[in-house]
């Protein structure tokens, strides 16, 4: 276990000095001055659109709020289900304990959705340097 989880970071170190080396340093430069926008707007080529990763209407920040309110809504999907089968169990031990860990593992998904929302907020609002609590 001890190996393979050492094997995993040396890979990754090695792929990370690679991918540092053969940058550019006129890419360093722009991305140094200009954050991750920037780094973006020095890596789009022609007819690319302006908005994939800053502004309102930016394609990643539509990604993320599609993904995270398809788990939002699969996890209120889930509860209402778990409460469903709990009602209809019938009281056999076996069925009340599904339901039950139907019903938790939708709260658990719910409070993940949630807290993942908060998180890509802040990090998109801390990257990008725009205000995080405008909306994704």
């Amino acid at each position: 276990m001890v190996k393979k989880i050492t094997y995993f970071i040396l890979v990754a170190l090695g792929v990370v000095l690679l991918g540092s080396a053969l940058i550019s340093p006129e890419a360093m430069a722009q991305v140094g001055s200009g954050g991750a926008v920037g780094g973006v707007n020095s890596a789009r080529g022609d007819g690319v659109p302006d908005n994939l990763a800053a502004g309102d209407g930016s394609i990643i920040r539509r990604a993320i709020n599609l993904m995270l309110y398809a788990v939002g809504v699969i996890s209120v999907i889930m509860l209402i289900y778990g409460g469903f089968r709990y009602v209809v169990s019938g009281g056999q031990k076996e069925s009340v304990t599904a339901a039950k860990n139907t019903i938790l593992y939708a709260i658990v998904g719910l409070l993940i959705a949630i807290f993942a929302y908060a998180i890509v907020k802040f990090v998109i609002g801390a990257v990008v340097g725009t205000d995080s609590s405008t909306d994704i």
